[in-house]
């Protein structure tokens, strides 16, 4: 296919320019000679502490403006080989979270029937139960790679099933997940007990805790994450407070003791092996999102990921 949607020339269209979407792609709502399709869903009723995640999709949009097409650590320009749009945000009903998680999965399954691969923006990471009920009809059961502080398997909050620290279980439940090739990286903070951790590992997650990582470094994490995914289809869910809050301060429930820009980036480009079919990114919250790093390290961590997209149909993998 030749590419046909990328970003207008810098030169011609200053960057501080035009309508904000993501790395400036054309807002098509097309899958028609279509890679890649980023789309937002401004969605917070999940959570259970600070609220605003829902104007991530527009904070992550407007600082990626900065992005260029070439990725210098990976050695790719992601539109030498992909074509990509920016469909929008998927209508969601604020408040109503049973109801949205149905909005979502039905918005969802085109992308997958058009051989699309999204890229939502989130909204708390209550959304990604919705993406993961797509997922599924399509491929089935599919591996999970989760980068987050916290687990997201608890049974309920307040005695509701359904909200930001329960998708996973959930999901569990209705069978989205392969848990036997899934793994939870990052993992850290003050607990209710030691049965929280165990509560992820008894579902049949591997659990690398923050703690772990830092000890056998970097590139021995990219081991694991790929010796437990293997050659699974692969569901990538990132949550912004995986990095240290001195690097992103703007999300809602920040744990100390994370992870540099470098470290992330590095941990990214490390997934270039794995058969990836879908990613969100969530938990961006831009009104205590100093300088707007936050949403600026969310939009680097999109591009790598594209960036392994492109390599990977430019080596016919996908």
């Amino acid at each position: 296919m030749t590419v046909k949607y990328q970003p207008p020339d810098a030169a011609k269209s200053p960057r501080f320019a035009g309508i904000k979407t993501f790395m400036r792609l054309p807002h098509v709502k097309t899958f028609e000679d279509v890679d890649f399709a980023v789309v937002g869903c401004p969605f917070d009723t999940g959570v259970c502490f600070k609220t605003g995640a829902r104007f991530g999709p527009q904070a992550i949009r407007e600082t990626s403006a900065l992005m260029r097409n070439y990725s210098m650590n990976l050695d790719v320009n992601i539109f030498d080989h992909l074509s990509g749009v920016d469909y929008g945000d998927f209508d969601i009903t604020p408040g109503y979270i049973v109801e949205t998680y149905k909005q979502i999965a039905e918005q969802l399954y085109p992308f997958y029937d058009a051989g699309v691969f999204p890229v939502v923006l989130g909204g708390d990471h209550s959304i990604t139960l919705g993406e993961l009920r797509a997922t599924a009809k399509k491929y089935g059961p599919v591996a999970l790679v989760h980068f987050d502080s916290h687990l997201d398997t608890w049974d309920n909050y307040w005695g509701q099933k359904y909200a930001h620290g329960t998708p996973f279980r959930r999901a569990c439940e209705e069978g989205l997940i392969d848990t036997e090739h899934s793994i939870q990286v990052g993992i850290r903070g003050s607990q209710y007990g030691r049965e929280d951790v165990q509560g992820s590992i008894d579902l049949g997650f591997e659990v690398l805790t923050a703690n772990e990582l830092h000890e056998i470094g970097i590139a021995e994490g990219v081991k694991r994450i790929q010796n437990r995914v293997g050659d699974a289809k692969t569901f990538l869910s990132f949550d912004i407070d995986f990095v240290d809050p001195s690097m992103a301060p703007g999300t809602g429930t920040i744990e100390v003791g994370g992870f540099s820009g470098y470290e992330t980036m590095t941990l990214v480009q490390g997934l270039r092996d794995i058969n990836l079919v879908s990613m969100d990114l969530v938990e961006v919250l831009p009104t205590i999102d100093i300088a707007g790093k936050t949403a600026y390290m969310a939009a680097n961590i999109i591009h790598e990921v594209l960036s392994i997209i492109a390599i990977q149909k430019r080596d016919g993998k996908r």
